[in-house]
């Protein structure tokens, strides 16, 4: 944001099992706290996205717990947003769906974060989509391999088409 000097549409807090990124027990991502408090000496993330960069959307994600916040920026303060019937979250905006996911990627079988469009139709990560190609293109392979074995089998050299 210093670079870009405008705030992002999305800030996602998460939490891995060993207590990585989202601070403790994720209490600090959801502090309220104004720097402007009698006695504080710094501002809460919460309040920080909140009042000082005023995201749009704020995310915190627990993976230990599968579960995500989503809080939507209405009137200068969050409010948390409701799932919708898939569990997913709508970031109209971007038109998709934030929510978990539980399979496997990246050779982890965990709940993960993931992007569905809004018809609620998963979205693929980039390796996703190269091997999905790759499968498709190899079915390809196959299929031309299997119709000029044919076309060799009625005597007709599939070369000369």
């Amino acid at each position: 944001m210093w670079k870009e000097i405008i705030a992002p549409l999305i800030a996602i807090r998460y939490s891995l099992p060993s207590g990585e990124f989202v601070s403790g027990d994720g209490s600090e991502e959801r502090d309220k706290t104004s720097p402007f408090a009698p006695d504080e000496a710094k501002a809460g993330k919460f309040w920080v996205y909140e009042q000082a960069i005023r995201i749009p959307f704020y995310a915190i994600y627990e993976v230990q717990y599968a579960s995500v916040e989503v809080y939507e920026l209405v009137a200068n303060h969050y409010q948390k947003c409701e799932p919708n019937d898939r569990g997913h979250y709508a970031i109209p905006s971007l038109g998709v769906e934030l929510g978990i996911w539980q399979g496997d990627y990246m050779n982890q079988t965990l709940p993960w974060l993931r992007w569905w469009d809004s018809a609620g139709n998963l979205l693929l990560a980039g390796d996703e989509r190269a091997e999905r190609e790759q499968q498709r293109a190899e079915r390809e392979q196959q299929r031309a391999e299997r119709l000029a074995a044919k076309l060799r089998e009625l005597g007709i050299d599939p070369e000369t088409i």
